[in-house]
């Protein structure tokens, strides 16, 4: 009897904690009010960012035929208007080497954007791809030093009713955090006959305009979503775009085909964790096969497909790509080499499918232009009669995308009207630079 009343004491001396006044126990008062949305809040808000762009514009009416450029102007007033769009949106970190995820439509009508985080830091950023169908783009900061990421997850496994956390800027205030549940799954969105955006999540955690962009995440901290729209009309509605649309995205958004030309020809399963997709050309000569799983290239680990395709973004034709892969519970080691693909001669490309000539800008020679301007293709001719011509092009107008890629330089534009169909319609956006503002202008091009 004496030892069972010894052996209760010592439990209730090693368990229960000191107590003060009130009966608390002192020291955990903060872990005992640590919940998960505390846990994710802390674990990514380093990784999220405000994203802030400007753009004024001054006219009364669209100097293009048939209404191709008008988006920015009134019409129905009879003298000038100037109206300033400040974006403030919100994005995160997909990779420590400063790659950025947001919103299409906080960065599709500016300018320049800049990137600030929650210790205030601020970067220029650059864009690397935009895609306004499904209502994503990616830019890049440059970074001295590793950026925090945060973890891709998926969303094919949601479910209604679990919780979800958002982190983001709603109306300037930075860095607010907020959580609900998921209220449905696979809503449709409908602005127009041609914008739509399908198989959104929708969530009651409280979402306001400056969230956009911004991402929404699981209890365990992974990003499930990317928070796009509101209900105006509505308390506790807002939408996401599912993070599996991003994975699906990736591989044409940061397309080293694109950038530079090569092929390596390893495509990755995201859907078990980073598994060989697809392996041809290069891929398949090194031995490498379908369900492989990609540990690590040229020494870095690869834990999700952004890692291995912005990674690629920075190799050249002379890299050999030496990676670690498993094969069942085999590891084995291959080397990739990967192989040129031809440009054409780009300046002959564009005229003969546009009309249009350009010069491609050094960041200096944009700056000289205007001090927003960081990159740009200038035009400096448009052939009488050809499409670029009927578009409403002008000499002195400087390109800043094509279809969702933003080129810098003739190679990157060549790769892009190369494999288009004649008669194909692509979406142009242009800069007017005035001399005391710059008019953001878009419209499509029907390639010849």
């Amino acid at each position: 009897m004496l030892a069972r009343t010894l052996i209760a004491s010592l439990l209730l001396t090693t368990v229960i904690p000191s107590l003060d006044a009130a009966g608390t126990a002192t020291s955990d008062r903060r872990s005992l009010r640590r919940t998960p949305v505390v846990e994710v809040f802390e674990k990514n808000r380093g990784a999220v960012v405000n994203i802030s762009a400007t753009l004024e514009v001054e006219n009364y009416q669209s100097i293009f035929p048939q209404g191709l450029f008008n988006e920015f102007f009134d019409e129905m007033l009879a003298r000038p208007v100037r109206r300033k769009y400040t974006s403030i949106g919100s994005g995160f970190i997909i990779h420590p080497d400063g790659y950025v995820v947001t919103n299409a439509h906080v960065v599709m009508r500016a300018v320049d954007q800049r990137v600030i985080f929650a210790d205030g830091t601020e970067f220029e950023a650059d864009r690397v791809a935009v895609d306004e169908k499904h209502d994503l783009a990616i830019l890049k900061i440059n970074s001295s030093t590793p950026c925090q990421a945060v973890t891709l997850g998926r969303s094919d496994d949601l479910m209604i009713g679990e919780t979800v956390i958002a982190i983001g800027n709603p109306l300037e205030y930075q860095h607010t955090v907020t959580s609900g549940i998921i209220s449905a799954l696979n809503r449709t969105l409908t602005f127009s006959d041609k914008v739509e955006y399908k198989g959104l999540i929708q969530t009651d955690a409280s979402i306001n305009r400056g969230n956009s962009g911004g991402p929404l995440l699981n209890v365990l901290g992974e990003l499930i979503g990317i928070t796009t729209a509101i209900r105006g009309d509505a308390q506790n509605i807002g939408f996401a775009i599912p993070v599996d649309q991003l994975h699906n995205l990736l591989p044409e958004m940061l397309s080293i085909r694109h950038r530079k030309r090569l092929e390596v020809g390893l495509r990755l399963d995201w859907h078990e964790g980073v598994r060989v997709a697809e392996a041809k050309g290069p891929a398949a000569q090194a031995g490498i096969r379908t369900g492989d799983e990609l540990v690590s290239v040229a020494g870095r680990p690869i834990r999700q497909d952004a890692d291995y395709y912005i990674y690629l973004l920075g190799i050249t034709a002379d890299d050999s790509l030496d990676m670690v892969l498993k094969r069942g519970s085999r590891e084995i080691k291959a080397t990739v080499k990967p192989t040129t693909i031809p440009i054409p001669d780009a300046a002959k490309l564009l005229r003969q499918r546009t009309g249009l000539s350009v010069r491609a800008l050094t960041r200096e020679q944009a700056a000289k232009i205007h001090p927003q301007l960081r990159a740009g293709l200038q035009i400096t001719n448009v052939e009488y009669g050809s499409p670029a011509h009927q578009a409403g092009f002008v000499e002195g107008y400087i390109i800043v995308q094509i279809g969702r890629y933003a080129p810098n330089n003739l190679d990157e534009v060549a790769v892009l009207l190369e494999s288009l169909p004649v008669g194909e319609r692509v979406q142009f956006r242009v800069l007017e630079v005035q001399r005391r503002q710059i008019l953001l202008l878009q419209g499509d091009l029907t390639v010849r």
